[in-house]
């Protein structure tokens, strides 16, 4: 039984409602649409069909990030869709984000005829592989047309379009899709006289896109000492508890303890006895610690952390490296003796030969409380807040199991310097594919919409980088709570060696900007709160609102805060 009756009033309808139950059939619900006059036949079909819940946003570039966090929420594929022209180009650093983190998305560009293309015709460019490399697949669709065989052909590479957005791994799938006038649903008798030409059984094989089951893998550590440890690198699984709980056992039985990143679930979530390193960036400054510690073997998962400290350390240590990852793209930028498992590691086979002693794992724990202790003791000034502090505020602040999406550059190291290990069951989302800021409100608003109250912890560049973000207010099924860190600048590059140079660090790096977020946030209706201190912030945020968007504006100094963690850093790893 076909969802809903076929819009047989022109070819372009025709076309348009085939699509969008095809996408319905295939498990794909959720479409994001920007306004244009090209795309008419999609939006009108997208929007008509029941089970669709289609979104307006304005700016493409905008609504792409957006489709990008709806789509994290539970890996499951999102369409945009736009009209012709330069449209289609304001998606592309969202198409690299999807690309570089596997995230599922289906881009339907809608496009002039090929008659009207290279002629100058208005909003017409060239947007065959407009993404290039940055897409599982490209596919530009035939003319509409009503013929059954062509009707057959429609079905059946959407079908095929839907499976790539997830295998062999997920990623954006980009449809260019030409339209002829009338771009509008005016009756054509020649079509309205086939009404329902196609078989009740037409969509009925179709079935919804899967992701890929791998097979379990065997891996055989070849222990002789039996040293090594698992690094848990940025991961975003669909069932983070079962992650956990899964990398836990596995550790407990090499005997290895896991270094956690700061936005992997293992950092959050219950992984029963094994020991969870999250200070590892302090521990390995201590020079004697660093090669007290050095491992045999190592487990990445995923991709590795965000601290260079790390990867400088492991690449030294020259240890034999097992990467296992759902991709199958090489993820392995440290080039060492690596060799890769694509699979998820819920799905991996172990066979221990040699447990690690009890020893080794006693001395990781030893100096993570050590790092810890050092790290959250240490003075720091009574004012203005220290960056750190707001990470370390929001772990035992925010309520169990919310969302909470963490910006590129500094908020994302502040959270794996100073987030500490809990069970509150945060479920962490990040765009660290490509690592830009590119995007951030706007992906963060879809991660909230439809789901529980949710946070974002920003800088003030990454916020202003994508304020049309802020549009999306009125479309926000749910809430979002941004934590907005406004250093007037980029504190990151504080930390680079260019810092010493000014002329012309500050003007030309630094970017300091002079915006009043109070303003901003008015002329958008969204709420605004300066806040003054760690305590008033800990309030705010242990409630969230039920609804709309709200802007937690926390000022601090990125020159200080750069020397402070300079000193704590250094102060934390000499006493270990």
């Amino acid at each position: 039984m076909i969802s809903v009756p076929l819009d047989y009033r022109n070819v372009n309808t025709l076309w348009g409602s085939v699509l969008a139950e095809t996408l319905v059939r295939c498990g794909i619900t959720r479409a994001v649409i920007s306004p244009g006059s090209r795309s008419t036949p999609l939006t009108m079909a997208l929007t008509r069909h029941p089970e669709f819940e289609s979104i307006p946003v304005l700016d493409e570039r905008s609504a792409a990030f957006f489709a990008l966090g709806l789509a994290r929420q539970n890996y499951q594929p999102v369409v945009l869709v736009c009209t012709s022209g330069s449209a289609g180009a304001n998606y592309y650093p969202a198409v690299i984000e999807a690309q570089e983190s596997g995230v599922p998305l289906l881009i339907i560009t809608a496009d002039r005829p090929p008659e009207l293309r290279a002629c100058a015709s208005g909003q017409t460019i060239d947007q065959q592989q407009l993404y290039g490399t940055h897409v599982n697949h490209f596919h530009e669709l035939a003319l509409p047309d009503a013929a059954p065989r062509m009707l057959d052909y429609l079905r059946q590479t959407l079908a095929h379009s839907c499976d790539r957005t997830l295998q062999p791994q997920a990623g954006p799938v980009h449809l260019n899709v030409p339209f002829r006038d009338p771009l509008a649903p005016m009756e054509d008798p020649a079509i309205v006289a086939m009404q329902d030409q196609l078989p009740e059984n037409f969509f009925d094989h179709l079935a919804a896109a899967q992701s890929p089951v791998w097979g379990a893998s065997k891996l055989w550590m070849r222990a002789i000492s039996g040293l090594g440890l698992i690094v848990a690198g940025p991961e975003c699984p669909p069932d983070p508890a079962g992650y956990a709980k899964t990398v836990g056992q596995l550790a407990t039985r090499l005997g290895w303890p896991i270094l956690a990143d700061g936005v992997s679930p293992l950092r959050y979530f219950p992984a029963g006895n094994a020991v969870v390193v999250s200070a590892y960036d302090t521990i390995l400054r201590n020079a004697a610690q660093a090669h007290d510690l050095v491992p045999r073997h190592v487990i990445c998962l995923g991709s590795w952390p965000t601290s260079k400290v790390l990867r400088h350390w492991l690449e030294q240590g020259g240890a034999e490296i097992v990467l296992v990852s759902t991709r199958i793209d090489n993820r392995d930028a440290m080039h060492g003796r690596t060799r890769q498992i694509c699979a998820s590691i819920e799905t991996v086979e172990v066979k221990v030969k040699d447990k690690a002693p009890d020893s080794y794992a006693r001395r990781w724990q030893s100096a993570e409380v050590g790092a810890r202790t050092a790290l959250q003791g240490a003075r720091r000034p009574a004012q203005p807040i220290f960056e750190g502090d707001i990470a370390g505020t929001l772990a035992v602040a925010l309520p169990e199991d919310t969302p909470c999406f963490v910006a590129s550059s500094m908020p994302i190291r502040d959270v794996e310097y100073f987030w500490p290990p809990t069970s509150r069951r945060h479920r962490m989302f990040f765009n660290r594919g490509a690592n830009g800021i590119d995007g951030t409100l706007s992906t963060a608003v879809g991660i909230a919409h439809g789901n529980r109250p949710a946070v974002l912890l920003t800088g003030d560049l990454a916020f202003l980088h994508d304020s049309n973000g802020l549009l999306l207010l009125g479309k926000l099924l749910g809430s979002l709570t941004v934590v907005l860190i406004n250093n007037a600048g980029g504190g990151i590059f504080e930390h680079l060696p260019v810092a010493q140079f000014d002329p012309p660090f500050e003007e030309y790096f630094a970017t300091p900007q002079a915006v009043d977020f109070a303003q901003l946030c008015q002329a958008h209706g969204v709420k605004h709160i300066r806040v003054k201190t760690l305590a008033q912030l800990g309030k705010l945020t242990a409630k969230l609102p039920v609804s709309g968007i709200r802007v937690l504006e926390v000022r601090t100094n990125r020159e200080l805060d750069a020397a402070l963690r300079k000193r704590l850093f250094t102060q934390a790893a000499a006493t270990l």
